[in-house]
């Protein structure tokens, strides 16, 4: 009980804000429903309130998690939070802009047009950088981990492209830090607990966690590997997520292929 106790209080926290934060949202649904509403793949109408009750959830239990420093709490608040409020916006903002991925909103930017798309990346860039800072001491270190933090919000972002893929490529990630002990084991747990919470609605296709929910999710993984990993380690991680970011296009396309 003594060696579970600290990964069951987070998992839980995860699960019970998420699915506290979802039927809020729900009742309430602020600015009406439709401007939570989308239409899916299959042509199903879907609703976005699980994207913000996701990154609640994360945030919630990763800054409560029992043991954490004060720095890296800070830094699941600012990196948890500043992923899924740029990707929330996007969601809302950009709703409509056909426009994806990395090169269209920088295009975009060299002709005048800041798009939602180019403040979600250049926003969870900064934030990513600045959680970053706040878990390691050294400055390579400091830009590695936030490479990190970055590229696996973006990374969960773009394997999310059909029901369930996101959350299950979140939960697949997390399973080996929840094997770990320390910061890196409570903080992968936090991610995980809001992932579960609402993989059968996402699934049955009645939700969609959106970039909102796909970014947060993402961040909170990346800063568990951030804290668990020394120079060799980030390194690895920093070159995979930046070459994954350079093949966005082909991950998104293999991850709608996957079980299709």
């Amino acid at each position: 009980m003594i060696t579970t106790l600290p990964k069951a209080l987070p998992l839980g926290t995860a699960a019970a804000v998420t699915r506290a934060a979802y039927g809020l949202l729900r009742r309430r649904a602020p600015g009406g429903r439709g401007r939570w509403e989308r239409t899916n793949y299959a042509g199903r109408t879907v609703d976005l309130y699980s994207g913000p009750a996701v990154v609640l959830g994360t945030a919630a239990a990763a800054v409560t998690a029992p043991g954490l420093p004060a720095r890296t709490r800070g830094a699941a608040a600012l990196a948890v939070l500043a992923a899924g409020g740029c990707g929330l916006y996007d969601d809302l903002a950009g709703a409509g802009d056909p426009r994806r991925g990395f090169r269209a909103h920088l295009t975009a930017l060299r002709d005048g047009e800041l798009t939602s798309g180019a403040v979600k990346l250049f926003g969870i860039g900064a934030a990513g950088l600045a959680a970053g800072a706040l878990v390691k001491d050294r400055p390579l270190d400091k830009v590695l981990a936030g490479v990190v933090i970055a590229g696996a919000a973006h990374f969960v972002n773009l394997v999310d492209v059909r029901p369930g893929r996101a959350l299950a490529a979140t939960l697949a990630a997390a399973a080996p830090g929840l094997l770990r002990r320390g910061p890196a084991g409570a903080l992968s747990v936090a991610p995980a607990g809001a992932a579960a919470a609402v993989l059968a609605d996402d699934l049955g296709e009645r939700i969609m966690i959106g970039d909102a929910g796909a970014h947060a999710l993402g961040a909170g993984l990346g800063l568990a590997i951030a804290t668990g990993y020394g120079r060799t380690g980030l390194t690895a991680h920093a070159a995979a997520l930046v070459v994954a970011a350079a093949a966005g296009d082909r991950i998104s396309r293999a991850a709608g292929a996957a079980g299709a």
